[in-house]
Formats: C-alpha cells, structure tokens, sequence
C-alpha cells in the first residue's frame, strides 16, 4: 500500500523542499490588489514582503476545488491512498472543502484536520510520512495526526502594530497607545487560532516570555521539561539574522532536542502580523510505540 502525503503551503514547505521531502503541497492563493497569485509559484517571499510594505490590499483564499481535486487524481494514478493535511479549519475553510471533496473518493483520500499551521504544520507532514513509511494506513495516520493535534504550540512576537491594526485584530486607538509605549506583543497560536498571549517593551523581554512559555508547555503539558521528546523549531517574517541567532540560544538551553529548524513563517500568518516578527514552536514527536 502506497500512501502519499498532501498538505499546503500554509505549512512553510516550499516546492523544491516538497520533492526532497516526498511531499505534495498545494500552492496557497493571494489575492494582491485584486490579482491571484500563488505562494512559490508566481509569488516569491521577497515579493510578497515588497507589497505588503507598498501597503497593497492583500488577502488570502482557499484553493479551488478543481485544483484540489487535479492534483489527487495524479497523485492515485501512482499511489494507492492520500493523506491530506490542509491548514487548521479554525483559520480557513480549505479542511472543510477537502473534507467535502473527500467524499467522492471511496476512502481513497483521508484529510486530517490536526489543527495546525506554518511550522507545526510542517512537522505534521514530516509525520504523516514517517508513518506511511512504517506501513500506517492513510486513515490510521490520519486518526494519530487528529489524536495529537493539541501537542504543539507557536508564540510569535512582531515589530510593528500596523498589520494587526490593517486587519482589524486590535483598534486603531490600541495600536497609536502601542506604537506610542514601543510595546511588542507576543501572539500565540494553539490549535490554529491566533491570540494576544503577553506584552513586552523590548525584543529581549519578548524572547524571554516565549521561552518561559515553552518551557511551561514542556514541563506541565508535554511532561518533557528536558525537550528529549519534542521537536522545537524557530520562525520568522523577514527577520532571518534575529531567528538564526535565537535558535542557538534555544539550542544552549535544550541540548537534548532534535536540530532546531530556522524556517520563515507562511505568507498566511505574515500578512496578519507583517515583517521584522519572531517566533518559536515545540511539537511533540511521534509517541515511542509508533516510531
């Protein structure tokens, strides 16, 4: 039985990383001052980031079904069954609409909604292949990816209050007294949705209230204070130098984990939060019994 494995580019994973890994990734549209472009096929990051600070309209939608469904066919001319990975039905109707098209494949294609996006999406992927390799099924690799949707975490700070402000997440009052106080907010994500978490005054206090954070995460949800058992990675928006530098850091204080992954973040999250932001997120690795 040959399973492949499907998910977007709200995961992060670019189309050559997609054919090194094994993956399949279906590009994400934009909508660009009203023209679509694709993330990594006509929209590069570079461009993406041009545009936002030429303070274009910019917005995201879901794949068309006609897409979604071209690329399955394909994919099981070659492969028996599909797992499929969309981004977390709590931020896009993309999982709702795979799960609808699903239906008209006899069990063939499986979509898991774990509840993820960006990095821990991306490491969803990286498991769902380590399983099928393993010789798990699509649907048993698909309830294992829903079982442990809840075991990651994303904290992500940003440099600037304009973008919240653009899209309407915080008023323009709060982003004036913000901008006014230099406060930097650090942002969360837990099971998709995006949410205030702290405030800090300084790049150096937020990065410390996002590793208090995941240390709190480890130690009381993951009961792996050590981080033997957790994958921890870094993610940025334009911001590559500052992640780099990070991810040593975290690297000093977790000896113990995995090679800590510098990633950018996917265009879906930064168009919320813009250029200059910083993030870190831990993700449980694959229970014992199945790796």
């Amino acid at each position: 039985m040959r399973t492949a494995v499907v998910t977007d580019s709200n995961s992060g994973i670019t189309q050559s990383q997609a054919k090194e890994m094994g993956v399949f990734v279906i590009p994400m549209p934009f909508m660009i001052n009203g023209e679509t472009y694709e993330e990594d096929i006509n929209l590069t990051q570079e461009e993406f980031y041009g545009r936002l600070k030429e303070d274009a309209e910019i917005s995201t939608s879901q794949p068309s079904p006609e897409t979604v469904m071209n690329l399955w066919d394909e994919i099981l001319k070659e492969y028996d069954e599909i797992v499929h990975i969309p981004m977390s039905s709590s931020l896009s109707s993309s999982c709702q609409t795979a799960l609808m098209l699903a239906e008209d494949y006899d069990g063939k294609v499986q979509v898991a909604d774990n509840r993820r996006i960006s990095i821990t999406q991306r490491q969803s992927a990286k498991d769902a292949l380590e399983m099928a390799s393993l010789g798990m099924g699509a649907r048993e690799i698909c309830q294992e990816l829903e079982r442990t949707s809840g075991e990651s975490s994303i904290y992500i700070t940003i440099d600037t209050l304009k973008y919240l402000k653009k899209g309407g997440r915080i008023t323009p009052a709060a982003a004036a007294l913000g901008t006014l106080l230099r406060l930097k907010p650090v942002l969360q994500i837990q099971g998709g949705k995006l949410d205030a978490f702290s405030k800090a005054r300084t790049m150096k206090q937020a990065k410390s209230t996002m590793i208090s954070a995941i240390a709190q995460d480890l130690t009381n949800r993951f009961q792996d204070p050590r981080a033997e058992h957790s994958w921890i990675a870094v993610a940025h928006t334009c911001n590559e130098e500052a992640a780099l530098e990070f991810a040593e850091e975290l690297k000093g204080l977790y000896p113990g984990t995995g090679r800590i992954i510098v990633n950018p973040l996917s265009l879906s999250v930064a168009c919320h939060i813009g250029p200059g932001a910083l993030a870190v997120a831990v993700t449980r690795c694959l229970d014992e019994k199945i790796a």
